[in-house]
């Protein structure tokens, strides 16, 4: 049996709330950090090549974590995640930027180590900005979404809620975040190539993530006697209170 929760029940504690935040700032910092600087190629039958970055690999599911956080705890937890997630990321990009600026010490193995850190990290600091601006506004599109859908459909059809607010917030990510991250770096041929393959990418893996989705939301919705409903909840972005 789902409960539907009132608002007063936002300051309660949750048993595994806290260990999907931690996944879920794992999976942004290694979506930019190892895999979003990469472009990509495979041979697919019908498509033929296909060009995608490889944070492809990890990003999606930080969305998949993002709407299970607001189908069962509500928006608000979900905003503090995102937050989490972005604070992390600076931290990353900061002290990334310290080890490339530190004197490497003599001999060869340390020079073409460097090279690699600065080939590597050197950009961190331009995907981190773009991923903070596009991941910010597709994230909480996706979050938006999904709330104002559980409402009007009074918790149905989770399939579409999951599918439709993925579809809006990746539109919103991939359009920003690879012009804000490598135009003028890769060819913009390249950018739009790997933006356009990412958003069918992206949201086709939620298509099929649907029944892990479904088993997961259930098993949180029963341990945590939790399902919430955002009926009176404040949306602005920039709170961390839940």
């Amino acid at each position: 049996m789902q409960t539907i929760t009132p608002p007063s029940s936002q300051g309660r504690s949750y048993r595994y709330y806290d260990l999907i935040v931690a996944a879920f700032v794992c999976i942004l910092l290694c979506s930019n950090l190892i895999g979003a600087g990469k472009a990509a190629q495979v041979e697919l039958p019908i498509l033929g090549t296909v060009v995608f970055g490889a944070g492809v690999l990890f990003f999606p599911i930080s969305y998949f974590f993002g709407d299970i956080m607001t189908e069962v705890y509500g928006y608000a937890h979900d905003r503090r995640a995102v937050w989490c997630g972005f604070a992390a990321m600076l931290f990353a990009a900061l002290m990334s930027q310290v080890v490339i600026h530190l004197p490497p010490a003599p001999g060869e193995y340390n020079t073409q180590l460097q090279e690699g850190l600065v080939s590597v990290f050197g950009n961190t600091w331009r995907i981190v900005a773009g991923s903070i601006v596009a991941f910010c506004c597709g994230s909480f599109t996706n979050s938006f979404v999904l709330a104002k859908m559980k409402v009007l459909t009074n918790g149905k059809h989770l399939w579409a809620r999951t599918i439709g607010s993925t579809a809006c917030g990746e539109l919103v990510d991939s359009s920003l975040f690879y012009m804000l991250a490598f135009y003028g770096i890769w060819p913009l041929e390249q950018v739009i190539a790997v933006a356009v393959s990412q958003y069918f990418l992206k949201t086709g893996w939620e298509v099929l993530a649907t029944p892990l989705t479904y088993r997961v939301v259930n098993f949180l919705k029963r341990k945590e006697n939790e399902d919430y409903y955002d009926r009176n909840t404040n949306f602005s972005p920039f709170k961390l209170k839940v």
